[in-house]
């Protein structure tokens, strides 16, 4: 109450700020810079304010400014001879802090005797990913609303992908798949954990670690993944960051619901001869106070930093040095008064102390003689977590689950990128260092063990790209991998992939693709033991073949109507020994994923319809919605019966949208619906048995009584934003679950108490009351000076 009560104040003040300022003259600038596919700057580009004679054109090194402008929403186009024109939707002019918008232009197949301006600067996919990909910008990304500025949670709201369990996770589960079996790429670079509180084994949490200051755009591939990335069986998302600003130095606040950022950008001149940019920034949570506040016996805290340096050697050498961490704190407190819900998230809670980082850096080489590129990068991620359950959490006593873990990873990563003539070709390598170590004692199996493993992962990539008369798109890849600890052979995982697109006219593209993908199992399940022995060594990668087909309709260039079938099957899965259920139904809950003997013998599927409108900004108004009919089923043990996946919710449909008032207003939504899906029931016998551990009984996953009911949540949010003569401010609203729909979760159970907290005799489990739907209102403001 207090944090809203200054925000109120703040707000206040603002708003007489800005009507003093109302009648000031201000204006900003677009800046940026025009590439080839490889790098190289292309001179002499128009670069123009879409309806408009505003404009500029690129120097020798490719860049451009157009000043003075109006701040406010523009769509900008690039054109030149002899390339596709490229318009970058929704930008945003600001007095102050405006990012920079680069262009990379893609080259015309055929020459022309001038620019043509028809359908070719529409949203476009690569070739090697023609199908299941979208690509977010970096302002849909800030005014996403529901999102609360978090990147991942965005990602949430693409097509085919399923809200989490009760819908305040940032698992990623794409069409029908487990949340584990994505990867995250940062500037090419990857890193296995992109969340605050994660799922040691998995990849979610509640809070993104990414902050949306950095970023450039974002895009999510659900299938038909580039050969260069190893280890995805459903999603690749990719976050492509901004650069800092090479004449200014920028500085950035950003105040929201739960955490307070500091983002700065500029130059740093090192000599005449060399361009040096920074940006970096620090984020602090206050959910421990609010929590306090309102009396929940939780206190998450977390701190997390982010850095990117970027360094021109030559004309065609440049350096990359990027980083990523965070500092993770989650305990409880007892509450003052009983009450029996909070009594229970006290008694089973975890503590969880992590923390995490990565660095990166890359050298980019262009060739001089030849159209060509090389890029070097070498990488460190470390994460150290350690996981705790106790039989009395108040006091931090008798210790029922320990997991004191550390996993790091060295990788270098080879990429070549090579024209010739009309094909584009690259190939590349990657060798990794892996090193895990941990503490494990599992009270109920009477297991205590040390773990520590080094071993080395490495693989190898090649794909080839053409169009062909400027209709007919084909892209066919190979990628090998293998380790020194499984004893899985380089060919064992032999991964070839292929699609193909035809435009049957300048507005109807058909494709398809095809592609096997494999999966080494995690760390924590590798490094599992009984009685000294790594029992799951020899279990094979998971493997996941994708069959894609669809059709594109441009109705105009900023108009996308889309469908898409799509077939997932999956062999080798990790199996439960003692649960006796795919691991595909868990990981996206706090707990250790994998931490358990498992086969991998079991098999799966998922396959659907999806259905995809997308409209950038047009005539003030942005938006996307989707439709997804699928099912998604799993085998435990017995391979001959697939049954339902905590995920098969059969119906999946979200919309986003916007519309830009005037006087720099704006206003959006979010909704998102999910059908019924299945759940695991608790087990009450063991469960009373094992308190305060929670025993769920998956053999009655699918059946009728165990199904949670539809999920559906609409968020509201309303941006207004303010341009000073050297600042710019933005004060934005927000409502998650506007009309206070009940979010489905299971049934949770406590042990059975009196009004006085005084536990019952004899003990026995009682259901507790679940929460009614309820809207969240929440107000934030970003500051640039």
């Amino acid at each position: 109450m207090k944090s809203i009560h200054l925000n109120s104040r703040l707000t206040t003040l603002l708003l007489l700020v800005g009507t003093l300022w109302l009648n000031a003259q201000n204006s900003g600038y677009l800046r940026g810079r025009v590439v080839d596919e490889l790098g190289y700057p292309i001179s002499g580009v128009s670069v123009f304010i879409e309806g408009s004679q505003i404009g500029a054109q690129t120097d020798l090194d490719g860049y451009y400014t157009i000043e003075p402008l109006t701040p406010g929403s523009y769509n900008l186009t690039a054109s030149a001879l002899g390339y596709q024109a490229q318009t970058l939707f929704n930008v945003l002019v600001k007095s102050k802090g405006t990012q920079s918008y680069n262009f990379t232009l893609l080259e015309r197949v055929e020459a022309l005797e001038g620019v043509v301006l028809d359908l070719q600067n529409r949203i476009s996919r690569p070739k090697e990913t023609p199908l299941s990909t979208q690509t977010l910008s970096a302002v849909e990304l800030a005014t996403y609303p529901g999102g609360n500025n978090d990147v991942v949670q965005v990602a949430q709201t693409l097509p085919g992908v399923s809200p989490s369990v009760g819908g305040f996770r940032n698992d990623l589960i794409i069409r029908g798949g487990g949340p584990n079996e994505n990867v995250y790429y940062l500037d090419g670079v990857e890193i296995p954990n992109i969340n605050h509180f994660s799922t040691q084994g998995s990849a979610g949490g509640p809070v993104g670690m990414i902050n949306v200051s950095f970023i450039e755009s974002v895009t999510l591939s659900a299938s038909g993944f580039g050969a260069q990335y190893d280890n995805p069986l459903s999603g690749v998302l990719q976050f492509n960051q901004r650069k800092g600003s090479r004449t200014e130095w920028n500085r950035n606040i950003r105040v929201s619901a739960s955490e307070t950022a500091l983002t700065f950008d500029g130059p740093i001149q090192i000599n005449d001869k060399s361009e040096t940019t920074f940006i970096g920034s620090v984020r602090r949570s206050y959910l421990q106070f609010l929590f306090e506040l309102i009396g929940l016996p939780f206190r998450p805290s977390y701190w997390d930093y982010q850095y990117k340096i970027d360094h021109k050697i030559d004309e065609r050498n440049t350096l990359a040095l990027i980083g990523i961490g965070a500092i993770d704190d989650f305990t409880v407190e007892a509450p003052q008064t009983f009450d029996a819900e909070r009594q229970a998230q006290l008694e089973q809670a975890p503590f969880i102390d992590q923390n995490s980082h990565v660095i990166g850096l890359s050298w980019k080489h262009l060739f001089k003689e030849k159209p060509g590129v090389l890029q070097l990068t070498l990488s460190h991620n470390r994460l150290n977590n350690r996981f705790t359950r106790y039989l009395d959490a108040e006091n931090q006593e008798g210790i029922l689950f320990l997991n004191d873990a550390l996993e790091a990873e060295t990788k270098f990563r080879l990429h070549h990128t090579q024209f010739i003539g009309n094909l584009r070709w690259f190939s590349g390598l990657n060798l990794q260092h892996s090193a895990y170590e941990n503490n494990t004692q599992i009270t109920a199996i009477n297991a205590v063990y040390n773990t520590q493993l080094d071993f080395l992962k490495y693989g190898a990539f090649t794909n080839f790209s053409t169009t062909i008369n400027d209709k007919l798109e084909l892209s066919a890849g190979l990628r090998l991998d293998a380790d020194s600890f499984t004893g899985n052979g380089l060919f064992r995982q032999f991964s070839p992939r292929a699609s193909i697109s035809y435009a049957l006219s300048s507005q109807v593209k058909l494709s398809s693709s095809l592609g096997r993908y494999f999966k080494i199992l995690p760390y924590t399940t590798l490094g599992f033991q009984e009685n000294g022995i790594f029992i799951n060594a020899e279990n094979a990668y998971t493997q996941a073949n994708h069959y894609v087909v669809g059709m594109q309709y441009y109705k105009t260039p900023s108009t996308l109507f889309s469908v898409e079938a799509f077939l997932k099957q999956y062999s080798d899965y990790p199996v439960s020994v003692i649960d006796q259920v795919s691991l595909a139904n868990k990981g996206a809950g706090f707990e250790v994923l994998g931490n358990e003997a498992v086969s991998s013998n079991g098999r799966g599927r998922s396959y659907g319809l999806e259905f995809l409108y997308q409209q950038k900004l047009t005539n003030r108004f942005y938006g996307i919605f989707s439709y997804t009919f699928f099912y998604s089923q799993f085998s435990g043990l017995n391979t001959d019966q697939y049954l339902r996946s905590v995920w098969d919710s059969r119906h999946l449909s979200s919309f986003t949208g916007g519309y830009k008032l005037g006087r720099n207003w704006e206003v959006s939504s979010r909704f998102r619906l999910s059908g019924r899906t299945p759940f695991a029931p608790v087990n009450q016998a063991a469960t009373l048995e094992r308190y305060p551990e929670i025993v769920l009984d998956y053999q009655q996953i699918g059946s009728l009584d165990n199904e949670l009911g539809v999920f559906n949540q609409l968020d509201l949010r309303i941006d207004k934003k303010w341009n000073f003569k050297s600042s710019s401010f933005n004060l934005f609203f927000e409502i998650q679950n506007l009309l206070s729909s009940q979010i489905p979760t299971p049934p949770d159970y406590a042990l059975a108490r009196d009004s006085s907290g005084s536990l019952l005799q004899p003990l026995s489990l009682t259901a507790l009351e679940q929460s009614q739907g309820q809207f969240i209102p929440s107000i934030g403001l970003v500051f640039d000076f």
